[in-house]
Formats: C-alpha cells, sequence, structure tokens
C-alpha cells in the first residue's frame, strides 16, 4: 500500500487493463497491481506476462472500487501498473 501510495506520488502508475497489458507485454513495467475483485480472466492474463517478463504481482486488499476512491479517480480500477 506504501509503495502505492509512493508511485502515485512520482506519477509512474499506468492505469487500466489494456495499458497495463501492452506495456507488461513490452517489459516497461517494474510491479502491477491488482484489485481483489479483479475479473479472473483478466488476473490470469496479467499473472501470465508478468511470469514471462518476471514482473511482480501485488494482489491489493481493496476492491476496484476502493483503489479507484484511492488513487483520487472517479471511476472504479482493477489494474494498475508501476513503470520502470
Amino acid at each position: 500500500m506504501n509503495e502505492l501510495s509512493e508511485a502515485l506520488k512520482n506519477k509512474k502508475i499506468v492505469i487500466g487493463k489494456e495499458r497495463t497489458l501492452k506495456l507488461l507485454k513490452n517489459d516497461k513495467l517494474s510491479k502491477v497491481f491488482i484489485s481483489n475483485n479483479c475479473e479472473e480472466k483478466t488476473k490470469e492474463d496479467i499473472e501470465y506476462y508478468a511470469k514471462i517478463n518476471k514482473v511482480s504481482v501485488v494482489k491489493l486488499n481493496m476492491t476496484n472500487e476502493e483503489v479507484g476512491a484511492f488513487c483520487k479517480k472517479p471511476f472504479s480500477i482493477s489494474v494498475l501498473g508501476l513503470g520502470k
């Protein structure tokens, strides 16, 4: 959670499944955060590409609505990527 707060301050966060997966496939992320109610298919895709590129995946103890509020966004967020 602390790491997520720090990343938000440094503006190194990528929001959303599509952008996160794209950057993950291109080895541009150092870590991925997933909400606890993220869709199973999305979770599997993220974990698959994270494993290939040796990127750690952090499963947050927050729903996607709580992650959105934590990031001060007016929408739900299931997946966040931390840029290198």
